[in-house]
């Protein structure tokens, strides 16, 4: 396998890498293969199943209407 040398990593993103590794209980140099395949990983999008999506939420949700009234109230309630 391929090695890679990696240098004047900033002490917080190691720190936050270590942190990383020990919450998922893995090495640094495995979370840091994570983080590489997920950054490099294609993610196409398919807009027609995205707002099809946003359509059919917007469909759930069209019989419901709210008043500037009723969202200050719900804001000032969540207050303490």
């Amino acid at each position: 396998m391929p090695t890679i040398t990696v240098k004047n990593i900033p002490g917080d993103l190691y720190e936050r890498l270590k942190q990383s590794a020990a919450a998922h209980h893995r090495s640094i140099n495995s979370e840091i293969i994570v983080c590489i395949e997920r950054a490099v990983q294609s993610s196409s999008i398919d807009l027609q199943t995205i707002l099809a999506q946003a359509r059919a939420s917007r469909a759930k949700t069209a019989s419901y209407t709210l008043t500037d009234e009723e969202i200050l109230q719900a804001k000032a309630a969540g207050r303490p």
